[in-house]
């Protein structure tokens, strides 16, 4: 598939470069926007991607601009005519406009700004006022309203006559005389129903919706819970001002998931793409974490120093550490990790921690004592140390897991009670704290059973 698209868009090219004007344009109708715009990505030349892209069908360019890297949008926004500007901002859509205008410098948003219709310039400031990341800086006003008193005739009518400017018609959402959000109807039940019968009788009234104000992870969570396409926005009266599409969540939900997989790995999120990144850019992510790590790892060493007169009765056992304490961490990790996806789901909540600690202390006893039994066996055969010191890492191992297991459990818990990030909590910081614990242990249990 992939091969097949490349090769559609280096046709592109080749009519472009031939100079072959109606053939390149009836080509590129036949190609799907977000496929123009990847194909873009990869030409490192400005000149000629604003070549190309002044070449496009108008009916398609703004939507392949809306999928366009930032650094290309502003490349072609600069490089417009006013009339350009005009044309492409009036034909796309309210959200596409923001999400724009939110990456660019000043003057290109002084001349966005300039070229709008005072109408779409009021529109568009007031969206930029919204907080970021929130459901009113997300949504479009390209929505389907219909009033309760329409009769269905006059909704279908209604539809065909400016559907053609909505971002989506399948879900069309009932207001009252005051705007106030009273149901919604789809377009299928539009469709099937008596045109004689009013939509207050045929609408649902058990809409879901969300304030403006609210958090765009919160509405993700209420677009995979409800299984929605599209959600209604309203102000604080709960007047409808705008919807938001499923196409938008996804790319919220990616950026969700981008963000915790880089908390998870200790480095600090960043919205610029890897590959534009420089290098000093990555360093001022990456080493902050790596610093407090290495620093709170000083701490592992205090504990093997002052342990030493059992390392010294027992030379054989520092050989059995990095095991330990990496067996320790993976265990942690993967219960961590466990637990913060599922809290993320709301398969588990705060009041459930007594609960979710038992599960894992009984998983952990399991795999903690099949990992015991299977070390026990291995170093009786294969390392030689004799019996007591095999048994003093095996029980260590089976301690371990089980320490390693709770804290993995509720360090997450515990953070996302204390208000921070759950995910902040994860595999580093967690294996730092588990590898302390665990030379704890070994320690304490090789006193104990070896008399060190």
């Amino acid at each position: 598939m992939e091969e097949e698209i490349r090769k559609d868009f280096n046709e592109l090219l080749r009519l472009m470069m031939e100079g072959k004007r109606l053939l390149f344009k009836e080509k590129a109708t036949e190609c799907l926007p977000v496929d123009i715009a990847e194909g873009l990505e990869e030409i490192e030349d400005d000149s000629l991607v604003i070549k190309l892209f002044r070449l496009l069908p108008k009916d398609i360019s703004s939507d392949v601009f809306a999928y366009m890297t930032s650094d290309q949008q502003r490349v072609i926004a600069e490089s417009a005519t006013n009339a350009e500007l005009k044309a492409l901002v009036d034909d796309m859509f309210i959200d596409d406009t923001v999400d724009f205008l939110e990456e660019m410098p000043a003057n290109v948003v002084k001349k966005v700004l300039q070229n709008a219709d005072e109408n779409t310039r009021t529109l568009i400031n007031q969206f930029l006022n919204y907080p970021e990341n929130s459901a009113g800086s997300l949504m479009t006003i390209e929505y389907v309203d219909l009033h309760d008193y329409f009769s269905v005739r006059k909704a279908l009518d209604y539809i065909r006559r400016t559907g053609i400017d909505k971002e989506t018609i399948y879900t069309c959402y009932v207001i009252d005389d005051r705007r106030h959000l009273v149901g919604h109807v789809s377009l299928r039940r539009l469709i099937l129903a008596p045109e004689n019968a009013s939509i207050r009788e045929i609408m649902e009234t058990n809409t879901v919706s969300v304030s403006t104000t609210d958090d765009q992870e919160a509405v993700a969570d209420d677009f995979r819970r409800y299984d929605l396409t599209s959600i209604a926005v309203c102000d604080k009266e709960n007047r409808l001002v705008g919807i938001i599409t499923v196409d938008d969540i996804v790319d919220v939900i990616q950026e969700e998931n981008t963000e915790d997989i880089k908390k998870m790995a200790a480095i600090i999120p960043s919205d610029e793409e890897y590959m534009d990144a420089s290098v000093l850019h990555l360093v001022a992510h990456r080493l902050p974490w790596l610093m407090i790590m290495m620093l709170s790892a000083t701490l592992s060493s205090t504990i093997i120093t002052h342990f030493e007169s059992v390392l010294a009765g027992a030379v054989a056992l520092t050989a059995f550490i990095p095991m330990l304490t990496g067996s320790a961490g993976n265990s942690g990790s993967q219960t961590s990790v466990t637990i913060i996806r599922n809290m993320s789901l709301g398969e588990v909540e705060l009041a459930d921690w007594l609960r979710v600690l038992f599960k894992e202390v009984r998983v952990a006893l399991v795999t903690g004592l099949a990992l015991a039994v299977v070390n026990f066996g291995r170093m009786m055969v294969f390392s030689g140390t004799g019996a007591m010191i095999s048994l003093t890492v095996s029980v260590t191992l089976l301690f371990a897991i089980v320490l390693a297991a709770s804290v993995g459990c509720l360090l997450p818990m515990g953070a996302k009670r204390l208000g921070l990030d759950p995910a902040v909590m994860a595999s580093p910081m967690i294996t730092t704290i588990v590898d302390c614990a665990a030379l704890l242990i070994y320690f304490m249990v090789a006193g104990a059973m070896l008399g060190l």
